[in-house]
């Protein structure tokens, strides 16, 4: 009897770490994306994007001359994710109320954003050519 009672406290608890676990996966944990952010495929060493995310905005700018120079490229709405499943994907509304100020002010109505393993991706056009920008959280 006692071997049994031994068994079945060992499965007990055998049961209950793999429900913890299971619990704690990434899939079930929203994750926050509020932070600054850096593109990460930049050609070039001193002119790239960075954004911050806080409050449910997203602002994006050019920078060059090594932060020296900012231009605004980008305002809009971030929905936050309700789960850790990625890709996790978001139509961003832009504020155009900003973004028209700006020489280099995205003109569309919405943009696609993409969160998946640790970078934020979107493509950008200008002048004709479209690429597709990777952000990285700035730490």
């Amino acid at each position: 009897m006692k071997k049994l009672s031994k068994l079945s406290i060992v499965s007990i608890c055998m049961v209950m770490v793999v429900t913890l676990f299971m619990g704690c996966s990434s899939k079930s944990v929203p994750m926050s994306l509020d932070s600054k952010w850096k593109q990460s495929n930049s050609n070039s060493e001193d002119s790239y994007q960075v954004a911050t995310i806080k409050d449910n905005i997203i602002e994006i700018y050019y920078e060059s001359d090594n932060g020296k120079t900012q231009s605004l490229y980008w305002v809009g709405t971030v929905i936050p994710p309700k789960t850790g499943e990625q890709p996790y994907v978001w139509d961003s509304v832009n504020d155009h109320e900003k973004t028209d100020k700006s020489l280099l002010g995205a003109s569309g109505d919405t943009k696609t954003f993409t969160y998946e393993n640790g970078v934020i991706s979107y493509k950008v056009g200008l002048m004709g050519t479209t690429t597709t920008v990777e952000l990285e959280m700035v730490k």
